[in-house]
């Protein structure tokens, strides 16, 4: 089997639009949350939310193009662009087929969705966007990035709610390893800060009721009670490790293994026992060829949601068993919030930089211990420790689980 490296990232999230911005307020334990209406117009009350800062597309895509993509596509191509960039290549040595593009979203473009459905109701049916349907669905990104980047290998978008991008990588990486694809760019995007999504999700109560900026995303805290959404986008340039080795490519990690399963318990909820996520974990260091106790380090799903981070708190134990409490373990999402399908690939990026630079950064807002989450969470500040092999996990509603496996190269 083949080996697959990381030798690009791309990211565009609350906390930063480039690698080097996301990866300093990480370090600082500097979170991206603010005060803001969800429902202008409707409603006047703030909440906390996850936004982008300082993006301006305009600088990126022509008008036209703007008019004709949703926010979803943009965030894509962007992170995207980014990520080609940080690998120092195009790629137009090898096969264009045996280069692909792989790129999940958990909603797709809701955005146009929402004003579009609103124009057919208002003002009938000829008004209707001949737009819309290349705007809305989530496939679009994957298939724009191609059409940038002349990549005509594997080209879709895994839909598997906050798993999708971690699906996209783990699919792209077994297209490399088996010798179907020699470089991805891997990913996902997400563009769902509508009034019509926070709704969704707020009447489901999945998102936080805190007012408070620093207390409304705190992950495996007694006190947590939802999450704060957010969107963004995340690219990974993945490559065969020979061709990577030779042309000199800069190499961030090894990812090495991919785990994937399914509670079949509950459209929403996961399964208690935390079998399913348990069983990702496994498959993924296995597949490493790792040992549970060679694993120092995982990004935990860490949503901020009751369930959820009691939940994979026990599939952690059920997978490392004594091992657990070694571990070290923090939750991105408490800096930068839930990017929906995005979550996967921007928790990788974070994860990989962590390994890289040898510091894991803290869960910040942490401050009540729940008997049910008992790991070490990094929760008083960031700390210096090397990361030979680490898990990024993601969950989405469905049952989905995905954990993925990197290992340092350093």
């Amino acid at each position: 089997m083949r080996r697959v490296v990381i030798t690009g990232l791309g990211v565009l999230s609350p906390v930063g639009n480039d690698v080097n911005t996301f990866w300093d307020n990480l370090k600082a334990g500097k979170h991206g949350f603010t005060l803001e209406e969800w429902f202008p117009g409707q409603s006047e009350e703030k909440n906390v939310v996850a936004r982008l800062k300082d993006f301006t597309p305009e600088e990126y895509f022509e008008k036209k193009e703007l008019r004709r993509t949703d926010k979803l596509t943009q965030y894509a191509v962007y992170a995207a662009k980014k990520a080609l960039e940080d690998a120092g290549s195009d790629f137009k040595d090898l096969d264009p087929y045996k280069c692909g593009v792989i790129m999940g979203s958990g909603i797709g473009g809701i955005e146009t969705t929402e004003e579009q459905v609103l124009v057919y109701h208002n003002k009938g049916h000829k008004r209707v966007s001949v737009f819309t349907i290349p705007m809305m669905i989530g496939n679009m990104a994957p298939g724009v990035v191609a059409i940038k980047t002349g990549f005509k290998g594997s080209n879709y978008c895994p839909i598997s709610a906050c798993a999708s991008s971690a699906h996209a990588l783990g699919e792209a990486f077994r297209a490399i390893k088996h010798g179907y694809l020699d470089v991805a760019i891997a990913g996902g995007a997400e563009a769902s800060d509508t009034g019509f999504a926070h709704s969704g999700f707020d009447n489901m109560t999945a998102t936080t009721n805190s007012g408070d900026v620093d207390r409304a995303s705190v992950p495996f805290d007694k006190e947590r009670s939802g999450f704060v959404l957010g969107e963004g986008a995340g690219a990974l340039i993945l490559e065969e490790y020979e061709y990577a080795k030779a042309r000199g490519a800069k190499i961030y990690a090894e990812l090495a293994g991919y785990g994937s399963t399914c509670d079949a318990f509950h459209e929403t909820s996961p399964n208690p026992d935390g079998s399913g996520g348990a069983k990702a974990m496994e498959f993924a260091f296995t597949e490493a060829g790792l040992k549970p106790e060679e694993v120092d380090y995982i990004n935990a799903h860490g949503t901020s949601t009751p369930v959820n981070d009691r939940t994979e708190t026990l599939a952690i134990k059920t997978a490392f068993g004594e091992h657990a409490y070694k571990l070290k373990v923090n939750s991105t999402k408490s800096l930068n919030g839930h990017l929906l399908g995005a979550a996967g690939v921007v928790e990788a990026i974070a994860t990989v930089l962590q390994m890289k630079n040898n510091f894991i950064h803290q869960t910040v807002g942490y401050k009540i211990p729940d008997p049910d989450c008992d790991l070490d969470y990094v929760v008083n500040g960031g700390i210096d420790a090397p990361i030979n092999a680490a898990l990024s996990n993601s969950l989405g509603f469905g049952g989905h689980n995905v954990s993925l496996c990197f290992k340092s190269l350093k």
